[in-house]
């Protein structure tokens, strides 16, 4: 469990702040950057939520608390000594994945097929899920990045790329199924 009796401690002046492992690294390293963007996921996904309700609110709640448990498992390096742990280091797991999976099927099922691409708008809701999406591809690039460098949990990639999905399909559901998409409309304005 948690306990925060004091928010500032101090030890991040000098720009360095502590891993899962306690391990003290740069505030600009690879990892802290993917974690933070997955903070930034979040933030997003609260306002999202501010214009979401019934299932889709639920969906949105459980995509924050997958997004702690991503955090958490990119603030702890070193998967290869999981088992050496004082205690299971939290990891995003292949069912979270698969869950968004079946979300975004189930979505789709109801959606007109694409014909052009779209404009990220529409509903308050819509433009709010686009915001959530871009996010998410900048905290996805940020993992591949620092997967290049250190070792990341596969499955945590993969969560961010099938989450991204689930905010574009959830973007279009937002739009009256899709059927009030705003559509691109090449060179329009040469």
């Amino acid at each position: 469990m948690v306990v925060l009796n004091k928010i500032y401690t101090k030890t991040g002046d000098s720009g360095e702040t502590a891993l899962g492992n306690g391990t003290r690294v740069a505030k600009h390293s690879a990892r802290v950057s993917a974690y933070g963007t997955v903070d930034e996921v979040n933030a997003t996904v609260g306002l999202a939520r501010q214009h979401a309700s019934g299932d889709v609110d639920d969906a949105l709640a459980r995509i924050q608390n997958d997004l702690f448990d991503l955090g958490a498992d990119f603030c702890r390096p070193d998967m290869e000594n999981d088992a050496d742990a004082e205690y299971a280091p939290l990891r995003v797991s292949d069912a979270q994945v698969a869950r968004l999976e079946s979300e975004i099927d189930a979505m789709t099922a109801v959606l007109e097929p694409l014909r052009s691409f779209i404009l990220p708008g529409g509903s308050a809701l819509a433009a709010q899920m686009h915001l959530c999406r871009t996010v998410s591809r900048r905290a996805e690039r940020l993992a591949v990045e620092l997967a290049t460098i250190e070792s990341v949990n596969p499955a945590a990639v993969k969560y961010l790329n099938r989450l991204s999905d689930w905010f574009f399909v959830a973007g279009r559901m937002a739009n009256n199924d899709g059927k009030d998409d705003v559509l691109w409309v090449p060179g329009a304005n040469r």
